[in-house]
């Protein structure tokens, strides 16, 4: 990808999953990255272990790594992540705003303090992530790259799971409204939107071969997604390749999108 090398990037809930794809393949491509976890040291280090390593054999040994913990539902946490990397880094290029949480309610009966949970997680979190690298980057005059890791359900109904479907539907109005605020000040924010993707949080589906099956019939390309391919396009959109885009969800679910159901003609 075109001038990422030497970048430095934060990745939020890079411990495992797609966050963990993503911080590896930025340093790939040279990005020294700061992997931000809530709970899990050890998670956060083998993502650290991973990276290093397969920045070592593409040629890029030279990335720093920095483990920095956090929980990006506490705007003192958030705070702190930001001011932690800048001063480490010297500057912060690339904002992954990758945490994320569920959680399965009947619509009536989502208890308030975990509505508010899954809100403060998904959707505050990462406009306090983003706003907190906004101010230094214009305090900085420098460029920068947001990148808010959304989900098909910003725009497909996921019933029993109204807040997360919530918090990604606002994510996308979150991406554009900060990509039109700030594009004249050489800051640009886009979302990718995976699909169903074989991640530790879908394990209830993906180690069960006859619920994966049902998943995956709904797929037009009639398989998940992987975490690699969500953070190949993570760090196109990081990259100068895609110097002119902005605003934008990028989904990337195999077509599930689509309108699955009309592949065989039921109406006129």
């Amino acid at each position: 990808m075109k001038n990422l090398q030497g970048k430095n990037a934060l990745i939020t809930g890079a411990s495992s999953g797609i966050g963990q794809a993503i911080a590896i393949r930025l340093a790939q491509e040279g990005c020294n990255i700061a992997i931000s976890y809530r709970k899990s040291p050890d998670s956060a280090k083998h993502t650290e272990a991973i990276a290093c390593q397969k920045a070592a054999e593409t040629g890029q040994a030279a990335v720093k790594t920095l483990l920095v913990q956090g929980d990006v539902s506490a705007e003192a946490d958030i705070i702190r992540i930001v001011n932690t990397v800048t001063e480490t880094f010297g500057g912060l290029d690339i904002l992954i705003n990758n945490a994320g949480i569920q959680s399965e309610f009947a619509s009536h009966e989502i208890p308030t303090d975990e509505f508010d949970r899954v809100i403060a997680v998904n959707l505050r979190g990462a406009y306090l992530c983003a706003r907190e690298m906004i101010k230094r980057l214009l305090a900085q005059q420098r460029t920068g790259v947001i990148i808010n890791v959304s989900s098909v359900h910003e725009v497909i109904p996921r019933p029993a799971y109204l807040s997360y479907s919530i918090s990604k539907g606002g994510m996308g109005n979150l991406t554009k409204t900060l990509a039109l605020e700030y594009a004249n000040r050489g800051i640009r924010v886009n979302a990718i939107a995976p699909g169903a993707t074989a991640t530790p949080i879908n394990e209830a589906w993906t180690d069960d071969p006859a619920k994966r099956a049902v998943v995956e019939s709904h797929i037009p390309m009639g398989r998940a997604g992987t975490p690699e391919e969500m953070a190949a396009a993570a760090a196109f959109l990081a990259s100068d390749d895609a110097a002119y885009i902005t605003g934008q969800t990028l989904y990337i679910d195999g077509g599930l999108t689509l309108y699955a159901d009309f592949r065989e003609a039921w109406s006129a």
